[in-house]
């Protein structure tokens, strides 16, 4: 009986195991094609554990390595930790953020995980990939600030008008710039909006985002944007959709050189591309601005109107009330100066 039991235990398919909340009482009729129905499921739901812009950005950031190691004769998978470590450097001498370099070495982790080998930082017993880690934190810490300039209402609206006219890149970008600033968008959310996350109410619109930085679950959140009076974000965003027409899809397509929309959304650095072109056509310095301008320029101006935090954090989705109390001490640096009596 023993030695059946081992012959049964060898012959019964092995795969990766999968708690269930209950087993099932059901007649199964057919085990084979129902245990495969549920391990394309198990598979399928692993799948979903992160979200789409994080595999594709640890997808590139895996790549990336990969290259690296290829061009060096280093075995990428599995990456030895010494290897890692010394890829991290080469991330940081290249001036990437250290946000940027942590990403990285996550991805690799994930893709040893993803192919089954064991992660690099868990066979690092020398702690050589957290030593230097920790080393290109310190040194970023000691650098100066490289945030973008935060662009105001008026610096925004001198934008819009030198958007002149009334062809399609102009009327798509006019909508880009005032609905970026008038939700606080971050460019990856403007990219990732479609034609059904906007819902148009009479105090202006409704905008749904399925999935941002601080929303990895794909919870989804509501931002209202009201019409205004000034920027009028609805009023530029419903001359955008006159033009891209209804239909699923990407809110903002690319449009090729001859002015043509395509069926491609486009692309986050596009979007700092094009706040930039237009910062330099009214003067600002396009190094100095970039996707995040819009986001800091609402808070901004949020804070020197006198919004409360939970009314911008209403629109900025913040998960921390100190970032939101960075931006609130930037705009009330002169205020109430101390030496504002005797100077």
């Amino acid at each position: 009986m023993a030695n059946g039991s081992e012959d049964d235990a060898r012959d019964r398919p092995r795969f990766p195991v999968v708690p269930l909340a209950a087993a099932p009482t059901a007649e199964i009729s057919d085990p084979g094609r129902i245990l495969g129905e549920e391990i394309a499921a198990a598979r399928g739901y692993r799948a979903q554990a992160k979200a789409a812009n994080t595999l594709r950005a640890y997808t590139s950031d895996w790549n990336q390595f990969e290259g690296w190691c290829d061009e060096r004769g280093v075995d990428p998978l599995p990456a030895r930790p010494e290897a890692v470590a010394t890829y991290l450097a080469a991330l940081a001498m290249a001036d990437k953020a250290d946000t940027t370099v942590g990403r990285h070495l996550a991805a690799i982790g994930w893709k040893h995980r993803q192919d089954g080998h064991v992660a690099p930082v868990q066979r690092d017993v020398r702690m050589v990939i957290a030593d230097t880690l920790a080393g290109i934190r310190r040194e970023a810490r000691a650098r100066p600030s490289a945030r973008k300039a935060a662009i105001t209402a008026s610096e925004l609206a001198a934008m819009i008008a030198v958007a002149d006219g009334q062809g399609t890149r102009t009327i798509r970008d006019r909508a880009i710039m005032a609905l970026g600033l008038a939700a606080a968008l971050r460019r990856s959310e403007l990219v990732a909006l479609e034609w059904r996350d906007v819902e148009l109410v009479e105090e202006g619109l409704k905008l749904t985002l399925r999935h941002s930085k601080t929303d990895q679950e794909g919870e989804g959140q509501v931002i209202a944007v009201p019409a205004g009076k000034t920027l009028r974000p609805v009023e530029r965003l419903k001359a955008w959709l006159a033009v891209r027409g209804g239909g699923a899809g990407p809110l903002f397509y690319q449009i090729d050189p001859q002015g043509r929309l395509t069926d491609k959304p486009m692309s986050d650095r596009s979007i700092a591309r094009l706040i930039q072109k237009y910062a330099g056509l009214v003067g600002l310095d396009p190094g100095s601005v970039g996707g995040h301008s819009l986001r800091a320029g609402f808070l901004t101006e949020a804070s020197r109107a006198g919004a409360t935090i939970a009314k911008m954090q209403e629109v900025s989705r913040h998960k921390k009330v100190e970032v939101l109390l960075g931006y609130v001490r930037s705009a009330e640096l002169f205020d109430e100066h101390a030496g504002e009596g005797f100077l």
